[in-house]
C-alpha cells in the first residue's frame, strides 16, 4: 500500500466515521507496525481512536495491505510531540513552548497569543542597564512559516 493511500484512507476513516474533530498528525510505518498519531481541538479519546483503528483494520484484512501479521496502533500525538499545525498552537495558549525557528534561533516562554499566521511568544530576560541587570518581559512575534520545531513543555511547579 503506498503511503497517499493511506493518508486518504485514514482521512477518510475520519469522515465516515463522522469524527470530524481528529486531525491526522503523523504516522509510521515500520516492518509490521503500523502507528497512526491524532489530535483534535476539543481532545482524542480513547474510544475514538479505537472506532478509527478497527474500521482500518478491516480494510486492511481485507486486502491483505500488511499480510497476515501486523500491529496497527492509533493514539493521540503525545504531549511531548512536536506541534506540526497552526491549529495545535491554538489549544495550548497559555502553556510553555520550546520553538526553534529560522537562523538557528530558539526561544522558551509561554504561549501567549496566536493571530493569523504568528505565534507570539512570552519570556523574561535581564538586560544590562549601567552595572546593573534588568528583567524585562519580552513577547516574540514568530512566523509559522518560519518554524521548524516547536514543542509544548510540560512544568510540575
Amino acid at each position: 500500500m503506498q503511503l497517499q493511500e493511506i493518508d486518504e484512507l485514514i482521512n477518510q476513516g475520519l469522515t465516515e466515521l463522522e469524527l470530524s474533530d481528529l486531525y491526522l498528525i503523523e504516522y509510521k510505518i515500520k516492518s509490521n507496525k503500523i502507528e497512526i498519531f491524532l489530535d483534535s481541538d476539543e481532545g482524542v479519546s480513547f474510544l475514538k481512536c479505537q472506532k478509527l483503528s478497527r474500521w482500518l483494520e478491516a480494510i486492511f484484512d481485507e486486502k491483505k495491505s500488511f499480510g497476515e501479521s501486523y500491529i496497527l496502533d492509533v493514539s493521540s500525538a503525545g504531549v511531548g510531540s512536536p506541534l506540526k499545525f497552526l491549529r495545535q498552537y491554538l489549544k495550548n495558549i497559555g502553556r510553555i513552548i520550546e520553538i526553534k525557528h529560522s537562523g538557528g534561533n530558539q526561544v522558551r516562554g509561554v504561549l501567549s497569543a496566536v493571530t493569523d499566521d504568528i505565534i507570539h511568544v512570552t519570556y523574561d530576560t535581564k538586560i544590562k542597564e549601567g552595572k546593573k541587570n534588568k528583567k524585562v518581559t519580552i513577547t516574540e512575534q514568530i512566523k509559522f512559516k518560519d518554524i521548524i520545531e516547536s514543542r509544548i513543555k510540560i512544568s510540575f511547579n
